[in-house]
């Protein structure tokens, strides 16, 4: 399986390198053989990748990125050909027809999920929870959110998960996925917290079920999901 992490050098705030340690681990705990393959922003995208990862910017690495990821085509062709994609805060808002720019006005996106996005008036910043849609088979989700976005959906996403006490979108929602495409708001690193939504991402990539971790193996992960649950009040 190839993980292929998506401009490490411009979008990897909060830790969200820790999305792809974690898909790493739980790969070669099921005996996968996986190669990591890192594209700094003056490297073409391979086409051949299992999983993509983008992680969360600052506004200009944010735009920065967005452009030359336009110019490659390479993650373009990859999702074409059915390669997954995960994608976490600006990475996320990047995936959108637009999204606000430095100025908050709007640039446009890569066209890969049909949302957009702006500046709100209030910044979201803290713990999130948020119950994952029914059809993916997800728990409810744990994260840490810092972002002034506002992002609405359009009529071929459905929303990732709704919100339980957080921000999110900003309508209620939280994140939002359309075939193997798959964005959210989550930092903490999000599957990092969230081991089933790691394993989702493995299974669509995989294209087959696969086999649970040993509990020894889930120890850990576990522990530190029950922790941060805790630590969030339900509403």
């Amino acid at each position: 399986m190839r993980l292929v992490w998506i401009y490490p050098d411009l979008l990897s705030t909060y830790g969200d390198r820790g999305n792809l340690l974690v898909l790493e681990r739980r790969a070669r705990l099921r005996g996968l053989p996986v190669e990591v393959v890192e594209v700094n922003s003056d490297q073409r995208v391979p086409l051949d990748g299992d999983i993509y990862l983008m992680g969360g910017g600052e506004d200009l690495p944010q735009v920065l990125a967005t452009r030359r990821l336009q110019a490659d085509g390479g993650l373009h062709e990859a999702v074409r050909q059915g390669a997954v994609l995960f994608a976490v805060c600006a990475g996320y808002q990047m995936l959108g027809t637009e999204f606000g720019g430095a100025d908050g006005q709007p640039l446009p996106g890569l066209g890969l999920l049909d949302i957009s996005s702006g500046r709100g008036e209030r910044r979201g910043v803290g713990e999130i929870l948020a119950d994952v849609d029914p059809a993916l088979g997800v728990p409810r989700l744990t994260g840490f959110e810092n972002h002034q976005g506002v992002t609405r959906l359009g009529g071929d996403v459905k929303p990732l998960a709704r919100v339980v006490t957080g921000v999110g979108n900003g309508d209620g929602t939280e994140g939002a996925h359309s075939g193997r495409v798959l964005g959210t708001y989550l930092h903490g690193p999000a599957l990092v917290r969230n081991p089933g939504l790691a394993d989702l991402l493995l299974t669509w990539a995989a294209g087959q079920q696969l086999p649970p971790l040993p509990p020894q193996a889930e120890e850990l992960a576990l522990r530190l999901r029950d922790e941060r649950l805790a630590a969030v009040p339900a509403q």
